[in-house]
Formats: C-alpha cells, structure tokens, sequence
C-alpha cells in the first residue's frame, strides 16, 4: 500500500495583470491631466525691472486685450464697474483695487478704471506686473 504524500498548494501570486491595471491607470490620468485647462483670464502682463510681489487682499480688476473687465473673475461692463466696485469695498478689509491689464491695453480706458476705481472710494491702486528677467 502507497500513501500519496501531501499535495503541493501553489502558493505563488502573479502580479502581471496587477502591473498591467495599475500602468494603464497611470497612463490614463497622465494624458488626461495634460487636458485639463486651468479657468482664469488670459493676460499679457507688462514687463518691469522694479516689479516687487504684492499680496492682493483688496478687489481685482482685469482688463484683457479687448478691453473687456473682469471683477475678482466675474465679467463687468464699464457701465456696472462704479456700482460694483463700490459694493465690494464695503466687503473687503483692504481697500486696493488690483488692476491686471493686458500690454496692449488703451492707455485711455486704464485711465478710465483707475478714475472709477478712485471714485469708488479706494484708497489704493496697484497696478500688476511681471519680473523682467534682464535689466537691459
């Protein structure tokens, strides 16, 4: 009589089809990060060599190439500005309006927010920039 010795479990693990699921996860939220766009307003901003950071804590005003007006994101037209500037000072602490105008902006309607802005009761202008890398 034979006695059959005891049979072998396998105990081996193949990650293959592991390493397959976790490489094609990876690889679809890498190409669908690269689509992803961030919301926002784009500006050119002028250059300057003095430029130094500021921490915007008042109200935003953005001016695009097209002269379109944006408030802290929101679009506005030149006619809605005072009232809505005037309502957002009571709202904030600081009271600086940010302007953030494209370069290739009118000169004339800068000057145009900036007089709005000041009749809106603020009590600070600051106009945005970027850091020139060269000086000359």
């Amino acid at each position: 009589m034979e006695f059959e010795g005891r049979k072998k479990i396998n105990t081996d693990l193949n990650i293959a089809p592991l390493i397959d699921v976790v490489f094609q996860l990876l690889l679809f939220f890498m190409l669908t990060a690269n689509f992803i766009t961030q919301p926002g307003i784009k500006l050119a901003l002028p250059a300057a060599v003095s430029a130094q950071p500021q921490q915007e804590e008042g109200l935003t005003v953005f001016i695009t190439k097209d002269n379109e007006l944006y408030l802290n994101q929101a679009r506005v037209s030149l006619e809605d500005l005072p009232g809505r500037l005037k309502s957002g000072m009571i709202t904030v602490k600081k009271k600086t309006v940010v302007i953030k105008a494209d370069e290739k902006i009118n000169f004339g309607f800068a000057v145009k927010v900036m007089d709005i802005a000041k009749l809106a009761e603020a009590q600070g202008l600051v106009i945005s920039t970027t850091k020139e890398e060269d000086a000359r």
